[in-house]
């Protein structure tokens, strides 16, 4: 045996020990697809009740929007409505109520008026005198 058939001879092993590392990889590969595909069914089979209880969720959800679309519109009409009411009500007693205030208000500073012109001509010991004749 030369040296260039002792050559070729370890190339040959050196390719069929490559041969069968790379089938022994391509069945662990091959294993690992399978369970992936398993897993994926397993994970297919799963989701379907979660995404049917996600569906019925969201369509509780809408049903609930719905209602609160219904309410805001409501208060909005309800505010409206309060709104003309305070209008009509300034309109029709605001001004005869602040009239009747200030009316009220004038008969209030008028009687203190007179009652500090009516003490001031009494003088000081004519109150200290009807003070003495109350408490006795």
């Amino acid at each position: 045996m030369s040296l260039s058939e002792l050559a070729l001879l370890i190339i040959a092993v050196a390719v069929v020990v490559l041969v069968l590392v790379l089938a022994r990889m391509l069945g662990k590969l091959g294993r690992t697809l399978d369970e992936a595909t398993i897993a994926l069914r397993k994970a297919h089979t799963n989701t379907d009740p979660i995404f049917v209880e996600a569906n019925t969720t969201l369509n509780r959800v809408n049903t609930q929007l719905e209602r609160v679309d219904g309410i805001t519109a409501n208060t909005q009409a309800m505010t409206g409505n309060v709104s003309a009411l305070t209008s009509v009500f300034t309109a029709t007693l605001g001004g005869p109520l602040v009239k009747a205030a200030a009316f009220s208000y004038g008969v209030s500073k008028a009687l203190k008026a007179r009652r500090k012109a009516k003490e001031a001509a009494e003088g000081r010991h004519a109150r200290r005198a009807r003070k003495a004749g109350a408490k006795s």
